[in-house]
């Protein structure tokens, strides 16, 4: 320590692990301050100093690290600076995923056993889930989470379950409707691409319950049929009736939900747009620009227009 400056430690630590947390939004200022009042850096100067010392500002980011005791300023700063001292794990579940995949990340990005994790999730009535609900499926909503070191699978999945309840409040949607809003949402997320498209997508839904006709939903077979990475049905699996997610035989909803919507599918399910389409399209898998029609014979013709695109891109066709 220089004469006359501040009171700082020397080294990189004492040998006893301390476990330091960023939270999002932290100044240096005040991870500094928390780092010496941890005992990990003598005092909030010497750490602030090192940050001025920098050539450009660092950028922290949230988490917990893996740091120890009574460390110099300077080498706390680069700990605090290196992705390999974070202990906290995160997982990030996109709109739309079905929840096998859901825990398929969860085992790979918390390291927790995917046994752990099915055990966890056999009881969905104990989540607070509707009583129609036979597992999970589209209660987990789709965000990035961050878990502290540890972490067990039924807190995961209570998390996950905790944030959709709180979308559920965020949209309006009463504790009697969330099961049949959840029904829809999860195929208008599957079907729908681009923000204006979802209350578009969940009004032609609508249109064709209102009058029994079946939904016509890909989507809802390629869940049935376990191929959730394919986009595209064959002649035999739509007209495969022993298939219960098969939208085309089948009337009405499907009988689970068949994927875990974000905000934009339960906005556009909640609040549809107004108009009478009783089909549509993605005509443009790459834009994902899509046509909504009245009738048969307009649909006929955008049909054709995906058709073409599709002959030119068959990387889409599994």
């Amino acid at each position: 320590m220089l004469s006359g400056g501040p009171e700082d430690y020397e080294g990189t630590g004492n040998g006893t692990p301390a476990q330091f947390s960023i939270i999002a939004g932290d100044t240096g200022t005040d991870i500094a301050i928390r780092l010496a009042e941890a005992d990990i850096i003598k005092s909030s100067e010497a750490f602030i100093d090192a940050v001025l010392a920098r050539p450009e500002q660092p950028d922290f980011h949230p988490g917990t690290y893996q740091l120890q005791q009574q460390m110099s300023a300077s080498s706390a700063l680069v700990a605090l600076l290196d992705p390999n001292n974070v202990l906290a794990k995160t997982v990030m579940i996109p709109e739309g995923t079905i929840m096998k995949d859901i825990f398929t990340s969860i085992e790979t990005s918390l390291e927790i056993p995917l046994a752990d994790i099915e055990a966890a999730a056999a009881d969905p009535a104990s989540y607070g889930l509707p009583a129609e609900a036979t597992n999970l499926e589209g209660f987990l909503f789709p965000a990035t989470y961050t878990f502290e070191p540890g972490v067990d699978a039924r807190t995961v999945l209570q998390t996950m379950v905790n944030r959709m309840f709180q979308a559920f409040d965020e949209h309006g949607i009463a504790e009697e409707d969330r099961w049949e809003t959840v029904l829809l949402a999860s195929v208008v997320q599957r079907e729908a691409s681009m923000r204006v498209d979802f209350p578009k997508v969940a009004r032609v839904f609508l249109n064709r319950l209102t009058i029994d006709m079946p939904l016509q939903s890909d989507a809802t077979i390629t869940y049935g049929t376990g191929n959730t990475h394919i986009i595209t049905t064959t002649d035999a699996e739509r007209a495969d009736a022993s298939n219960p997610y098969n939208s085309y035989v089948h009337h009405g909803l499907p009988p689970t939900p068949i994927s875990n919507p974000g905000d934009m599918a339960l906005e556009g399910t909640v609040h549809p747009a107004d108009g009478e389409w009783l089909y549509f399209v993605t005509v443009n898998l790459d834009t994902g620009e899509t046509v909504f029609s009245n009738t048969y014979e307009e649909h006929l013709v955008a049909v054709d227009q995906y058709l073409a695109w599709l002959e030119d891109h068959p990387e889409y066709l599994g």
